[in-house]
């Protein structure tokens, strides 16, 4: 008997005009990925661009991902660069959701969002089908016929060329988000480490405003829950709180600043 079509709930949360909180997982653990989501997040964050397993790994990535649907979070895949084969073996892992680096232009992001859809922009898209995991096995009902509204592709912009060419960037169909990466257009501008410096926050202003003018959503990284709360009043609709190691890291510095006893090291 076939199965039911699925649904994306971050895909959802971004077309209702409402907010998606996740964290950044970068040990790469099914069982955190699966706790994120008992705790109640709409994504976790997997980055395949600087550390983890190779995008290609399809094995690691069914692992991730069906810890992510046992809760129903979804897991928000990052791949390093806008290559179209990278991202359909990325969704046929089961992602639904996935945003890619290194883009300049909106041909760029065009063929990027285009290599997800089997019907794109009125014409035929340039996914591939076959049965893998996002179709259940071939056990999907009517899954080229669904599949398309279940996949979220968003981009990062993060260098100077990216924001100088948004407004062609977010006039490409079916563009799910964009993010403002400020740690790596702090590199672009040749201010390395300093996310807050003056360039870079007028670089990620310009983004928000921007973005802001059209029905795409806006994501980001959050410095603290005042910022975060500053950025969803602002606007932003997708982001990132933390990660596991820095979570841990504060929590454990936390407990070694309260001890009161000697100790060996």
């Amino acid at each position: 008997m076939p199965t039911s079509p699925r649904t994306n709930l971050l895909r959802q949360t971004l077309e209702d005009d409402a907010v998606a909180l996740g964290v950044l997982e970068n040990t790469y653990n099914p069982t955190l990925v699966e706790f994120y989501g008992e705790l109640g997040l709409e994504f976790v964050w997997i980055d395949l661009e600087h550390a983890g397993p190779s995008p290609f790994d399809g094995d690691r990535l069914e692992e991730l991902v069906r810890a992510a649907n046992v809760t129903g979070t979804e897991l928000l895949v990052r791949l390093p660069e806008p290559d179209p084969g990278m991202i359909r073996k990325t969704l046929d892992a089961g992602v639904r959701s996935l945003f890619v680096s290194r883009i300049e232009t909106a041909d760029e992001v065009r063929r990027a969002v285009e290599a997800s859809q089997f019907e794109y922009d009125g014409d035929p898209g340039k996914r591939g089908f076959a049965s893998p995991r996002a179709s259940r096995w071939g056990t999907t009902d009517d899954y080229a016929g669904t599949e398309d509204a279940e996949i979220v592709v968003g981009v990062t912009i993060e260098n100077p060329t990216a924001v100088a060419n948004l407004e062609d960037i977010l006039a490409v169909p079916e563009l799910g988000f964009v993010f403002a990466g400020p740690l790596d257009l702090a590199v672009s501008l040749g201010h390395p480490g300093e996310p807050t410096h003056e360039d870079v926050d007028a670089h990620i202003e310009a983004i928000r405003t921007t973005t802001l003018e059209t029905d795409v959503p806006l994501g980001g990284l959050g410095f603290g829950m005042d910022d975060v709360n500053e950025k969803v009043d602002s606007g932003y609709q997708l982001l990132n709180l933390g990660s596991t190691t820095g979570a841990l890291q504060g929590v454990v510095r936390s407990w070694l600043n309260e001890y009161q006893g000697d100790r060996a090291v």
